[in-house]
Parts: C-alpha cells; sequence; structure tokens
C-alpha cells in the first residue's frame, strides 16, 4: 500500500519500486518424451496416467486381513499387484483411487472369495509372483486384465468371477516373469 506523502518515514520503511518481469516468448515441447499430440499414446506397457495413485498403496493395506491366499503366494506381492491395477482402473475414469477400485481388483483375481478356480489360483501365482519389487511384473498384470472388465462396478466383478470371466484374464499373455525364462 501506498504511503501519504505527509507522514514522516525512514528511507528504509518507504516503498520500492516493483521489478517488471518481460513476457514469456512462446513455447513448444521439446524435451525428450514430451506428447506432441492432444492425446495420449495407448497401448501395452504404455500405464494409465491419472491423479494421486499412490493412494491405492495405502488403501490396499485395508484388505491385508481379508485376503484369501493360496499355498506359495505373497501378500506384499498380492496388495502390490492390485494396487497398480486399482490405479489403472481409477486411472480409466479420470479420477483417484477409492476403495472400490481395489474391491473390484481384489475379486477379479479371486483374492477375496474361498474356493476359487485352481485355474485361477495357478494363473494369479504366475502373474503376481515378484510384483512387489519388479516394474515389468506390475505392466505386464496390468496389462492382462481388459479394460471393460475394470470398469465393472464391485457387484458385478464378482458376478463376472462366478459367471467364468477369469477365464479372461488366462487367455491373456503370459506374465513377463514367465517370458523371461
Amino acid at each position: 500500500m501506498t504511503q501519504p506523502s505527509f507522514v514522516p518515514i525512514t528511507e528504509a520503511d518507504q516503498v520500492r519500486p516493483a521489478l517488471h518481469l518481460q513476457v514469456p516468448a512462446a513455447w513448444a515441447p521439446g524435451r525428450p518424451a514430451e506428447l506432441r499430440t492432444p492425446s495420449r499414446p495407448i497401448g501395452r506397457g504404455m500405464g494409465t496416467p491419472g491423479p494421486d495413485q499412490g493412494f491405492a498403496l495405502r488403501l490396499a493395506h485395508r484388505f491385508a486381513g481379508r485376503l484369501r491366499l493360496a499355498e506359495g503366494e505373497s501378500a506384499e506381492d498380492v496388495m502390490i499387484g492390485c494396487a497398480v491395477l486399482a490405479s489403472r482402473r481409477s486411472g480409466l475414469f479420470g479420477r483417484a483411487p477409492s476403495i472400490h477400485d481395489l474391491t473390484v481388483a481384489f475379486t477379479l483375481w479371486g483374492f477375496l472369495a474361498d474356493g476359487a478356480p485352481d485355474d485361477l489360483v495357478a494363473a494369479r501365482r504366475a502373474a503376481f509372483r515378484s510384483a512387489s519389487h519388479d516394474y515389468v511384473v506390475q505392466r505386464s498384470l496390468t496389462d492382462r486384465v481388459p479394460d471393460e472388465a475394470l470398469r465393472l462396478p464391485p457387484e458385478e466383478a464378482a458376478e463376472w468371477v462366478a459367471d467364468g470371466g477369469w477365464r479372461r484374464l488366462l487367455e491373456a499373455a503370459p506374465t513377463a516373469a514367465a517370458s523371461r525364462r
């Protein structure tokens, strides 16, 4: 705020002139990995960006006591793998992850119900192996699940699994861990 000229003030307290910045020059994308088109690239291994996707990890730990794990399955691998799937699901809707995203991810792979089919248990054991520390496994896991399955509400996801929709997860490409052998 300016000060009237009749008020006595010291020189240190006087208003200083403002620094005027120049108008910025025109900008164009030129750095590596910058998108130069209005739409993002879509395909295997490209990911699905969304806001605050790390929150899915916090939500995944709420399911730790409810998981129905078979022999040879690691709870940490399952929670990380399903958190990545939940992040992809939330990114498809353009929002941050919610508890429903994790419910769908765990349900699609049969981690919340007793008596999962043996084929599904064998497939998920291979698909989730080392998912907690291997980015390539995480990417291949998310690429296995079709978008239409991820877009299902939690109740319909349970019906999809009960009706045999889980077989589509087995038909998908093999996991990255199996392809590296």
